[in-house]
């Protein structure tokens, strides 16, 4: 008996060290003990302060850029099957609510290829749904299922994306999630705890950074009119006109180029930012091992004609191929250190599937974060000494056994969070004043029972052990019932929410430790070697 009271005293010992450890570490001064504080014990954006955006996905623009794909795909196993056509083009939607009328338009099929052309869809391109309009054109749409599918993933990478690049800018603990339903609103909220002011962070998130190397064909020229005047009024099939922003004293330009890019930002393996031989700064890029060999094959066919660097629909650099490039580039005419930087980190992180729009914005400033701490830390302080001051009282010298189970339960529960790296919010400080107060129930519970015990006539020895082993049931079938409430809570509810539910269900399992186990060897340690004792303060 002796024996394992005193196993069970050194588990608790090492468990209360653990978690002293985990809260403030191993201190040398009282700096660094605050200093641990803040590390270890991470307040969310309504405690610390910061910024909340709230985005929305331009679901249609990764709808027509899977199009444009498909029809480069369709162009060159057409031409391995020598299947001619007259044209092979998409329509363009303009909004979220129009990315359902995506379409790709086949015309001039001959008569004899449109078996083999049926063919090639369907196994080739099964995501489209081929509708014949004559006996030589027809119409493409994608399945309604791939159009949801594609509407999820281009949401799931954009948040992927967005949390990579907040993340590589060092943010404590920022927050990027989908709000609102997943196929309808596309919506991401980014927080940002501990950012006053948000305007690079935000520069940053919504440079879509979609890089692409395309043929110049003509230019440059000194605007679109003129542009399209040269051509006669109509642009070439498969060309667009890119704007050259003004730099370095010349005027804006624009350049006509091809539709279709031999090189796009998905063909990055890494970018990095570096200073050329005259210290300018660049944004330096590695291709994968695939385009490197499309690149090579194409530089060396081309030779002497122009390449341009467009970067978000804008001309970065345009330049003569004078030899084969293989993997790597570079974009010039970058203005700082903090430009390449900035520009290398959205390139590394990879470019967004979609365009976005803000919503909203909105900046917690930290004194209305410290009003909550404050005010929080208050409220469970005054809660806190009325229980110990009820309990005291009401159960007498057993009181104090439930106030050391309540101390080290809410030591258990902070540590708990600093070892998870969990984000303590306003609703999070209320999980933990609720936990209190259900630690406290499971004590009245315990202590009721052992009353009961004590009347029936039993020896207090024995009236311990019976009020715990009868309290037991009880406590653990209350401690499932909520377990499972916070379950949904977490699953269906928002980030406050999620973040209630997760503080109060480490309290219950704290809990069921201190006010069970904890409790009863504090029982243990009180009564050992006193099998006869007839009283017992409670």
């Amino acid at each position: 008996m002796q024996r394992n009271l005193t196993t069970k005293v050194i588990v608790i010992a090492a468990i209360i060290l653990l978690c002293v450890y985990g809260i403030i570490g191993l201190p040398k001064s009282m700096s660094e003990l605050r200093a641990n504080l803040e590390r270890n014990i991470k307040l969310g954006l309504d405690l610390r302060g910061g910024s909340r955006l709230v985005l929305q996905v331009q679901v249609q623009d990764a709808v027509r850029a899977d199009a444009l794909q498909t029809i480069e795909r369709m162009k060159e196993e057409m031409r391995k099957q020598s299947i001619d056509f007259a044209s092979l083009e998409s329509n363009e939607p303009a909004s979220i609510e129009t990315a359902d009328t995506i379409q790709i338009t086949v015309k001039g099929i001959p008569a004899q290829k449109t078996t083999a052309f049926r063919s090639m869809v369907a196994d080739r391109f099964a995501t489209w749904v081929l509708t014949p309009l004559n006996s030589s054109d027809y119409k493409m749409t994608l399945r309604p299922s791939e159009l949801i599918s594609l509407k999820r993933d281009t949401v799931e990478r954009s948040i992927q994306t967005i949390e990579n690049r907040i993340n590589s800018l060092g943010l404590t603990e920022p927050v990027v999630q989908q709000q609102g339903s997943a196929d309808s609103d596309f919506r991401i909220l980014v927080q940002l705890p501990g950012v006053d002011d948000p305007a690079r962070v935000k520069e940053i998130i919504g440079t879509a950074a979609v890089l692409e190397i395309v043929e110049v064909k003509d230019g440059p020229f000194p605007s679109q009119e003129q542009a399209l005047s040269t051509h006669g009024g109509v642009l070439p099939l498969n060309t667009k006109l890119v704007k050259n922003p003004a730099r370095g004293g010349d005027g804006v330009s624009w350049y006509l180029v091809s539709r279709n890019p031999v090189v796009t930002g998905r063909d990055l393996r890494n970018a990095r930012a570096s200073q050329d031989e005259y210290r300018k700064w660049e944004a330096g890029f590695t291709l994968t091992q695939d385009a490197a060999k499309r690149f090579e094959r194409f530089t060396e066919a081309n030779i002497n004609n122009r390449l341009a660097v467009i970067l978000d629909n804008q001309i970065r650099s345009v330049a003569t191929i004078q030899s084969k490039i293989s993997d790597q580039g570079r974009i010039t005419n970058l203005g700082s250190e903090q430009e390449a930087s900035d520009l290398s980190l959205v390139l590394r992180s990879g470019s967004l599937p979609a365009g976005i729009v803000y919503l909203e914005e909105r900046s917690v400033g930290p004194s209305l974060g410290a009003d909550s701490i404050r005010e929080g830390i208050a409220a469970g302080l005054a809660g806190l000494a009325a229980v110990i001051v009820v309990m005291l009282v009401y159960y007498k010298r057993s009181g104090i056994n439930a106030v050391l189970a309540l101390a080290l339960n809410t030591v258990i529960l902070i540590a708990a969070l600093s070892y998870f790296s969990a984000v303590l919010t306003l609703p999070g400080i209320a999980g933990v004043i609720l936990t209190i107060g259900m630690a406290v129930d499971s004590n009245v519970l315990i202590f009721e029972r052992i009353r009961e015990e004590l009347k029936s006539g039993k020896a207090v020895v024995s009236a311990v052990e019976n009020g715990f082993g009868k309290a037991w049931w009880t406590i653990v079938d209350t401690h499932v019932t909520t377990i499972v409430s916070c379950l949904f809570l977490f699953l269906f509810g928002t980030g406050p929410v999620r973040g209630f539910a997760v503080t109060l269900v480490i309290g219950l399992f704290a809990n069921v430790f201190t006010a069970v186990w904890v409790s009863k060897v504090i029982f243990d340690f009180e009564l050992r070697g006193r099998q006869q004792l007839t009283t017992l303060s409670i």
